[in-house]
């Protein structure tokens, strides 16, 4: 299963984490919060993910195998997250993540969100820019 431990983060994007959290919570105390749903991942669970909406069923939620992501690598260079509502439910709408990926962008200009690809726009996940100079 895959992790959504911060200590599987690389601490660059650990601390734009935090800082983004707290002040996501200062701007909108009253709106859903962040979490974790995705640090490290396995490279087979990546090739699971990468199977599905080709050989299993499902919509296709990755172009990336397993070696490929930066979630494959720990500490990870990705993380991803969803959203909790007051009420404790999921709460998936897209002005969340908008709003989360202006402030972290802000406060750490080495991270870049999902949301922004041309190709596969992919608004829970959060990488390190050039991620591939921070994996070992």
């Amino acid at each position: 299963m895959a992790s959504r431990s911060k200590t599987d983060l690389n601490e660059i994007l650990s601390d734009a984490y935090d800082k983004a959290c707290v002040e996501y919570l200062n701007l909108y105390p009253n709106e859903s919060q962040p979490f974790l749903t995705c640090t490290y991942r396995s490279k087979e669970e990546q090739n699971q993910l990468y199977q599905q909406g080709r050989t299993t069923a499902g919509k296709k939620v990755t172009n990336a195998q397993g070696g490929e992501s930066p979630h494959n690598y720990n500490p990870s260079a990705a993380f991803d997250i969803g959203f909790i509502a007051l009420n404790k439910k999921m709460d998936w709408n897209k002005i969340n993540f908008i709003r989360f990926a202006e402030i972290i962008e802000k406060i750490q200009p080495l991270v870049e969100w999902g949301g922004r690809w041309a190709t596969f726009s992919d608004l829970p996940h959060f990488q390190l820019k050039n991620w591939r100079k921070y994996v070992k």
